[in-house]
């Protein structure tokens, strides 16, 4: 018997084939999501947010929920978006960070960090200031 079967005749009724399944899971294992620096930037004056992150969809999505749920660390950026409204930021994706051709790299947090420091000195030169 081939892999993890719930029952006998399962993977046969339901049409699962366990060898797809295994290939499913070693082909999400080795994806690597977007990182970069994104901002959540205000639409009524010219503060934002920055964050450099591994894994792009995932925090921006954190960040959201975060925000809709009046729970964001950033208390002045949550003041300003409990009383502007979701519809007053705009999220974007400031720059990507590729992965390193080297495989064994797998923490790229100073990468980020340096990344991050780039943009904090480009918009601050444009007149932006941070939450």
């Amino acid at each position: 018997m081939k892999g993890y079967v719930l029952w006998p005749g399962f993977s046969e009724k339901w049409g699962i084939n366990l060898d797809r399944k295994k290939e499913l899971k070693e082909w999400y294992k080795q994806m690597k999501p977007e990182m970069g620096v994104f901002i959540i930037r205000s639409k009524f004056d010219n503060k934002c947010f920055l964050q450099g992150t591994q894994d792009l969809k995932s925090a921006i999505n954190s960040i959201k929920f975060k925000l809709e749920l009046g729970n964001h660390p950033n208390k002045k950026l949550q003041k300003d978006w409990q009383k502007y409204g979701k519809d007053n930021f705009a999220f974007q994706i400031l720059e990507n960070l590729d992965y390193d051709k080297d495989e064994t790299k797998t923490d790229y947090t100073e990468d980020l960090d340096l990344l991050k420091m780039i943009w904090e000195e480009k918009l601050v030169k444009e007149g932006m200031e941070f939450y």
